[in-house]
């Protein structure tokens, strides 16, 4: 089933050659002839997971009445960067990744077709609230703060890294903030790792140490670029999103390893009625193996869940 996908706006190239996914990711969007630097598409994977996926009537009987007769749904996507989902041939064509390979799955599960928007990451949970969206995807972590307005399917098992410009040896593993000290830090805009360092910025301070610096990006080849020309000393992340751009050697990136594990599930406004049915359908996923396949294509086996679940609690 070949799903539209409706653009907000159009995208840049550079946007489309950065192999950096910044968690529960962010906004990709126009940022200019330089701003990947040294970096390079990344083509996507030929087989196909997906196309062998059947409408399951059980669970599409679990759907609202209305969503059934009309046979479609709105998604919001954040689209930009690999694992998760990008444009590996352009941003006229179709995009790629787990995360478009998971929805595609489901919707297919269900019966419905989906009409996909590209969306900048911290505009789709608030669109979801207002009703422009049904659902969102964009590797969105579930934390406590967002449970108390957004619903949230799981299907991954994800969470918050560092990564650093290659050769760098000053710093080797962050198992704790302190460890930031002194250091400049760039991450994306809206996401838990803003929410992370803004929050626990007083640490530093408490240690006797220099105070960390935070900077923020909308864009994610601004954030590479920042850490290649020096001008930040450390990226925070996903952990799926930095592996992957470490194994690529344009990026010219060091994985520093976990920080902090985190459930990532598809999004709904709160009260949603649909929660039943995407769960069912991922768990199905689960059962007949199409889920596992996805993940293998995609490199993101080790983040591999054993059931979805609605609104779990965040990781502690």
């Amino acid at each position: 089933m070949k799903l539209p996908v409706l653009r907000g706006r159009k995208r840049g190239a550079a946007v489309l050659a950065l192999p950096l996914l910044a968690l529960t990711a962010c906004g990709s969007g126009d940022t200019g002839p330089t701003a990947a630097v040294g970096a390079q598409a990344s083509p996507a994977p030929t087989d196909d997971p997906v196309a062998s996926v059947r409408k399951v009537d059980s669970v599409a009987a679990l759907l609202p009445a209305d969503v059934r007769r009309s046979g479609t749904l709105r998604i919001g996507s954040s689209i930009g960067f690999p694992p998760g989902a990008y444009y590996p041939n352009g941003p006229d064509k179709a995009p790629a990744g787990q995360d478009i390979d998971l929805a595609d799955a489901v919707a297919k599960v269900l019966g419905v077709r989906l009409q996909r928007q590209d969306a900048s990451f911290e505009t789709i949970l608030p669109a979801l609230g207002s009703g422009k969206y049904d659902v969102g995807t964009g590797n969105f972590g579930v934390t406590t703060e967002r449970l108390r307005t957004i619903d949230f399917v799981t299907y991954i098992n994800d969470g918050q890294g560092f990564a650093v410009k290659k050769g760098d040896t000053s710093i080797e593993k962050v198992t704790d903030l302190t460890q930031l000290c002194g250091l400049t830090v760039g991450t994306g805009a809206g996401t838990t790792f803003e929410t992370t360092l803004t929050a626990q910025q007083g640490v530093c301070a408490d240690a006797g140490k220099k105070p960390y610096e935070v900077k923020v990006y909308s864009e994610n080849a601004a954030t590479l670029t920042a850490l290649q020309q020096g001008r930040i000393d450390v990226i925070m992340s996903t952990i799926n999103g930095l592996r992957y751009q470490a194994s690529q050697p344009a990026s010219q990136t060091a994985f520093l390893g976990e920080y902090h594990r985190l459930d990532v599930g598809f999004a709904f406004k709160k009260g949603s009625p649909l929660t039943e049915a995407f769960r069912a359908a991922v768990n199905e996923l689960i059962k007949d193996g199409t889920y596992a396949r996805i993940l293998k294509k995609w490199g993101t086996s080790a983040s591999a869940i054993e059931t979805s679940r609605i609104n779990p609690p965040e990781h502690t």
